[in-house]
């Protein structure tokens, strides 16, 4: 049994500008699980405000290899919750590690990635298409090489006016709004007049997070749905959101794969909550995994891959509503760019 890790570094077409910093390229973890003649393969970018490098995820793997004889292979639940204990700061391992694990696993039973959460493929939600912080002529670039049927526009460094006027001068397209708990109470009222007359249909975090006050009187003031994100990270997470916001925004990353995010959405939905699963900016390997949970949600953010100018897999799909087409093959149903792939390759470890 053995696992190999690869360090990729992955352009951007644009440079990607949100409230908490920009990049030009995105960095991840990719994992290579390897048992019984199948591989399954897994992903966990590094997020630079979350603190954890992809020299981290590799470093925290490689110190529990020895334990991966006593792992419980046939039950997500229990592998998780022993990878869990093993790994309890650093959900980004933990997510590459259950990811790789899945994808293994759905093919050993000649499945599909959705098939094994017991969902058909239909009630497919479109994806949207990220514009981040930049200027108005750049938005407008990106716009025309880009037509999609929703925006979802980063802001939160001012000029919020104007950007969403020179938006709707070249596109009839919804809308929706991130600020990444860029803004304060006193700006998001001044916002909200000008937000619901451009008929924003969601707006994710635009307080900090730390701000749960401020937030029950938005969620108790705007017709527009709010989505947590950085208020929502795990599963422990989600009864909190109630009350403070309409849904919750589900990064696999975050909350440490797929496993907990199974967990989330049924919670979700007892609580009433909506669900959206959101990128991180993954390759095609990591947003393939978003996609086998898309007859699950309400929403979707996907477009990672749409947003790289480069990638080391493909076969993820989207027709002209911008819905994401079903997988043809098991586990995740993507071809891996082994040449492309083996230029970021690190090392290879025995596991057993």
């Amino acid at each position: 049994m053995y696992i190999s890790f690869y360090h990729t570094s992955l352009a951007f077409e644009f440079s990607f500008t949100i409230s908490k910093g920009t990049k030009t390229h995105q960095e991840a973890l990719v994992v290579a699980f390897k048992k019984d003649g199948i591989v399954g393969y897994g992903e966990a970018p590094a997020i630079r405000y979350y603190n954890i490098s992809v020299q981290q995820m590799m470093d925290d793997i490689k110190s529990i290899q020895h334990h991966f004889k006593n792992i419980d292979f046939n039950s997500s639940t229990n592998w998780w919750a022993f990878l869990k204990k093993l790994l309890p700061n650093n959900s980004f391992a933990l997510c590459a590690l259950d990811m790789a694990l899945h994808d293994w696993k759905a093919k050993i039973e000649q499945k599909k990635l959705f098939q094994t959460f017991s969902c058909e493929w239909k009630n497919i939600p479109p994806t949207d298409y990220t514009l981040g912080i930049d200027s108005i002529e750049i938005l407008k670039e990106k716009i025309k090489h880009h037509r999609f049927p929703i925006y979802k526009i980063k802001l939160g460094l001012g000029d919020e006016e104007n950007i969403l006027k020179a938006i709707h001068e070249i596109s009839t397209s919804k809308i929706r709004v991130d600020f990444n708990e860029g803004i304060d109470e006193k700006r998001f009222y001044e916002l909200l007049p000008l937000l619901e007359n451009a008929g924003v249909e969601l707006i994710e975090q635009p307080l900090s997070k730390a701000n749960e006050v401020g937030m029950e009187k938005l969620y108790a003031t705007t017709s527009i749905d709010l989505f947590a994100d950085e208020y929502c990270v795990s599963e422990n997470d989600v009864e909190k959101c109630v009350g403070k916001f309409h849904g919750i925004n589900i990064k696999l990353t975050k909350c440490g794969g797929i496993t907990p995010a199974l967990r989330m959405i049924e919670k979700a939905r007892r609580l009433n909550l909506k669900v959206m699963m959101g990128s991180m900016n993954e390759s095609t390997i990591g947003t393939a995994a978003i996609a086998h949970f898309l007859p699950l949600l309400d929403k979707v953010d996907m477009d990672g891959i749409l947003l790289l100018k480069e990638d080391v897999a493909a076969e993820i799909l989207f027709n002209e509503n911008a819905e994401c087409l079903e997988p043809k093959g098991f586990g995740l149903g993507i071809e891996i760019s082994q040449e492309k792939l083996n230029q970021f390759f690190v090392e290879e470890i025995q596991i057993i």
